[in-house]
């Protein structure tokens, strides 16, 4: 599922409105122990363009 959901968060990162909503789904959808590995990958990969956005969903 972790996988999956990354292929879709990178596939959706051009557009803000439309990361949040897959990243909120992604969060819920993720077991807990794969919600960190989410977190730090998020960070990774989009940090500086969407630091607000992951700020709130993993807060």
């Amino acid at each position: 599922m972790l996988k999956y959901c990354k292929t879709i968060l990178s596939k959706v990162s051009f557009d803000a409105h439309l990361f949040k909503k897959e990243l909120i789904k992604a969060i819920k959808f993720c077991m807990p122990v794969e919600r960190l590995e989410l977190q730090n990958w998020c960070y990774q990969q989009f940090g500086d363009q969407y630091n607000k956005i992951l700020n709130e969903a993993f807060g």
